[in-house]
Formats: structure tokens, sequence, C-alpha cells
């Protein structure tokens, strides 16, 4: 540890002396000598780092969105090469090279605050030892190891020795209960952290490197510190437990804000937003538009979720703009596939359904029409009679007499006639 303490030791300082400085705020109102003033000194650290982190996490998050929009590809190429394992993992990386992205990108903001949790892991060993370190002097190293977390030593660790913690007025029993609860804590913030995003925020169906590099880490970073945590500081406890409680409250917001595309949390902000929206009738924040305007432009493209979105909004008489914003849309307005307002269009009527009687009597008249309509007008012709005289005897009455009792009476014609003798024709135009 010697070692990686002198490669972080640029930092030290900066550290000790931001520790230095919250102390003699909280020393003013709790006590100089006090868990609360160092305790806090220490959670108001995280806080200060974590909000310089910020926009690390915003890469982070976009470096998220970027490996969802490629799951698609990653999972055709997946199926192309499911038998060459190296081939596969050379065209993920030339697909990760033409999008420039990163799968490993989520791991910036953990990368980051490695040099501070160093530092400050070597500040509070130096108080456990008594070795003065940066800004920190004999006074407030004397004050810090006074200074008691829930009866734990601000530099005890689980595996203490009775003598170490006698100097520093305090039982192995009561450091091992209150470490050992940290330790629970902490590993389990992390879990539900990982767990979080791997259930709400991503689509679990599609398996891709990325996919398992998550599910890795949902287990692999609790165990680590369950492992590690025991050789850590109650006050270094106290930091990873302020930074995943950090981390889980701001992973939170941004899954219920600005959830990924076509996740379950997605899911849920969009039929939340469409409550909001009909109840208003309009989108009141910029991060609404913003969200209405991305799915209007995605047209056809768009996922279920998002086409249910627009769909509720037609119902309750809105229509969503191509700017984001949302208009009352007149009483038969109808919202096309691609995002275009289609206003006074019409909804498209069924046909009533007939009965078997109906159809067929229906298909009885329409058969009858061509001959009806001829026998009409060779009645007003001089040459009919001409014609007629050429015709059967038997087939006259029936080619003449339209059939009144629809497809009945035709099928009585035809079973009138002789297979011997001479068959009526369809019409007598056609004679």
């Amino acid at each position: 540890m010697d070692t990686i303490a002198s490669l972080f030791s640029f930092i030290t300082t900066p550290v000790s002396w931001v520790i230095v400085q919250f102390h003699s705020v909280y020393g003013a109102i709790f006590g100089p000598d006090t868990g609360w003033a160092w305790g806090l000194s220490i959670v108001s650290l995280v806080v200060l780092i974590r909000i310089c982190l910020i926009p690390l996490f915003v890469k982070q998050i976009k470096a998220t969105r970027a490996m969802q929009t490629l799951q698609p590809e990653m999972k055709k190429i997946q199926e192309r090469y499911k038998n060459d394992k190296q081939r596969q993992s050379e065209e993920m990386m030339k697909l990760y090279k033409e999008s420039g992205t990163n799968p490993l990108s989520s791991c910036l903001p953990i990368l980051a605050q490695s040099p501070f949790f160093f530092a400050l892991y070597h500040v509070l060993n130096g108080i456990a030892s008594g070795t003065t370190i940066g800004v920190i002097n004999q006074g407030l190293l004397e004050s810090a190891q006074k200074a008691h977390i829930f009866g734990a030593p601000l530099a005890a660790k689980f595996f203490s020795s009775e003598s170490q913690l006698a100097s520093l007025n305090a039982s192995q029993t009561h450091v091992r209960i209150v470490t050992a609860v940290m330790i629970v804590l902490m590993s389990a913030s992390q879990f539900y952290t990982q767990r979080q995003l791997m259930t709400k925020n991503v689509d679990t169906t599609v398996k891709t490197p990325f996919m398992q590099q998550q599910k890795m880490l949902m287990y692999v970073f609790p165990v680590m510190f369950a492992v590690f945590g025991v050789n850590f500081p109650v006050g270094v406890l106290v930091y990873w437990l302020t930074t995943n409680v950090w981390t889980m409250g701001q992973q939170m917001y941004v899954i219920r804000n600005n959830p990924t595309p076509g996740s379950k949390a997605q899911a849920a902000y969009l039929e939340r937003l469409t409550k909001h929206v009909t109840h208003h009738g309009k989108a009141r924040k910029r991060s609404e538009r913003t969200i209405i305007k991305a799915i209007v432009a995605k047209g056809r493209d768009r996922n279920e979720f998002e086409r249910k979105f627009i769909n509720g909004l037609t119902k309750a008489g809105l229509v969503a703009q191509a700017d984001g914003a949302v208009v009352k849309g007149e009483a038969q307005a109808a919202q096309t596939e691609d995002g275009v307002a289609a206003a006074g269009a019409a909804k498209r009527q069924q046909p009533k359904r007939q009965t078997k009687a109906q159809r067929q009597s229906g298909s009885a008249k329409a058969a009858d029409e061509p001959s009806t309509a001829a026998e009409k007008e060779d009645s007003s012709e001089p040459t009919t009679s001409l014609e007629k005289s050429d015709e059967p005897q038997d087939a006259k009455p029936a080619a003449q007499q339209p059939s009144k009792g629809g497809s009945n009476g035709r099928s009585r014609a035809q079973s009138g006639q002789r297979k011997g003798g001479p068959q009526r024709p369809k019409s007598p135009s056609k004679k």
C-alpha cells in the first residue's frame, strides 16, 4: 500500500486540506473532537468530489445511450458469428471503432474517484498510526484520534487488535459490529444500484458483451467491497457508503427523468407524461418537450411505448408537433405513423356483416342483371321479334320473364330443362 500511496501522494495534500477546512466549519458547531465534525467532513468531501465528477457522469450516460443504440447491430453480429467467437469479437471491436463508443466508459466515475480514495485512505491510515500527513498537524491528529463514529474510532479497522483499539478508547466488539454493518450497507447499496440499472433501464433480451459486462459488475463490485472492506478504516467506509448512496440517488433521478428508449423505465415515464400532458393540455417543461420532439422525429421507427404515447395523445384530442409542443386538435384529427397531424381525416367505416341468405340473394341478383338489362334493350328494338322467333319455344318464357324469386326462381328454371333437349342461352344479346 505504501507504493500506491506514493503514486497518489500528489493529491494527498489537497484532500487533507479540504477535510481540514470542512472540519473547521463543523467543529465550530458540534465540537472539534467529535465524530460528527470529522464524519461530516468526510461526507462533505464526497459530495464535493461527486459534484466535480458530474461532467464525467453525463459522459457516462451518453456512452450508455450509444451502446443501447448499437444493440440491434450487436445482435446481428452475434447471430451471424455465433460459432466463431474470435470473429465475433473482432466485428464487435470494429463496430465500436466505427461508432466511436467504448464499453469501458461506464467505469469512468469509478476510475476518476480512485485517486481521491487512495489519498483519503493514506490520510486515515496516517491518523491510525499517529503520523502527520498533508496539512494535518499534531493537534488535528490527536483530535481525529479522539473522534468516534457510532462508538467506533475514525481510524479503526475490522481486524484492529485490542491493543490498538485500547489506545483509541474503543472495544473490539463494538468496532466490529459497526464496521460489519457499514460493509453490508455499502455492498447492498452497490448491488441495488447496479440491479436497478439492469432491470429498469436496459433491454435484457439482447445478449451482448456490454450486457454481460454490466451483469458481471452487478455481482463483482459488492463482493469486492465485502472482501476488501474489512481492511478499510471506518473513515474510508463512511466515504464509500456516502458515494454509493449518492450514486444510487443520482441514477434513480436519471432513470426516472431520462430513461433509455425501449426500457421499462421509459414505459413508466411515458405513462406519467401522458397523464401530465392530457391533464394540462400541453407540455409545460422543457425536458418534456425535448422527449416529445425526439419521439415525433422517429416517425415509423418508434418503439411500442412511444407509439402508445402518441395514440394516447390522439385519443385525448391532442397532437404532438415537430418542435415538441402539444396542441389541441379537431374532433376528427388523426395522427399518422410518421408524426404528421392529418386534420379532418375521416375514420374508415367497417362494412356491416351480411347473413348467408343476403349474400346468396345478392349474388343471384348480380348474375341476373345483365340478362334483364338485355331484355329491356331488346324489347325497345324492332328487330327483337325476329331474334325471338329463332329461339327454342321451351326456352322463350324463361328467357323473357325475370326471375321473381331470386336464386330460387332461377334454380327451378334450370332444373326444368331436359338433358337431351336444347339449352337456353344465357341472354338473347349474346345470340
